[in-house]
């Protein structure tokens, strides 16, 4: 997969893309990461990209032609499979999206917004998906992108040394996962839980099934209800 990443703030996303399970897939060559400075595409001399509000308000508005110029640009070049906009009014993250554009896009371009967020044409001409990590307001764009791409490119297959290990994680089947334990077995008094050390792996499955379900319905009722 290939990701373009628009944004005014390029350096805010230097640290997320350079370590860890997304610095592992770029090596492996199973995404691309490409990072876009919307400054570049002004066409004024002092590289703005935002202006007053019509009809009034407080704040800026971030302008149409940058943007228009900087996708223009990707799509001369390469099909997009998304033009992705974050935004707070968007459709909320979830895991079941994360895997659905994990398994069905190649090249997917991100814009992240600033100010009071950006001309509402570029939303209409370009933009086929508006996507909201929550229910609040960031200072930008540019940390809803690190977190979209790395929802993504963890369950491509192949990035996780551990095929497994995504599958099983909260969310992929509904639920919140269960406890987890490692060494000690006990800790200061505190045991790890006996049928976790009987080997027996059907019990194990079945006593993890039952601790999702109650976690589930003690923190989050709500995907139950789903």
């Amino acid at each position: 997969m290939r990701f373009d990443i628009i944004t005014v703030l390029p350096g805010l996303l230097d640290s997320p893309f350079a370590h860890s399970i997304l610095q592992r897939a770029q090596k492996k060559g199973l995404t691309e990461i490409h990072v876009h400075n919307l400054r570049e595409y002004a066409s004024n001399k002092q590289k703005s990209v935002d202006d007053y509000p019509y009809g009034g308000g407080s704040g800026m508005v971030m302008q149409i032609a940058p943007f228009a110029a900087c996708i223009e640009k990707l799509q001369s070049e390469r099909n997009y499979d998304e033009i992705i906009y974050m935004t707070p009014d968007g459709e909320t993250l979830n895991q079941e999206m994360a895997n659905g554009l994990s398994s069905s896009n190649k090249n997917i371009i991100i814009l992240c917004g600033h100010y009071k967020g950006i001309d509402q044409r570029i939303r209409d001409i370009y933009v086929t998906k508006e996507i909201s990590i929550g229910d609040y307001v960031l200072s930008g764009g540019e940390l809803p992108a690190a977190i979209l791409v790395d929802a993504i490119v963890r369950v491509i297959p192949g990035v996780l040394s551990d095929e497994t290990s995504a599958l099983s994680d909260s969310f992929q089947d509904g639920l919140l996962d269960a406890p987890i334990y490692t060494r000690p077995v006990d800790w200061n008094g505190h045991k790890v839980p006996d049928i976790l050390l009987s080997g027996h792996e059907a019990k194990i499955t079945a006593w993890r099934h039952e601790q999702q379900l109650q976690r589930t319905k003690e923190r989050r009722p709500d995907l139950l209800n789903d």
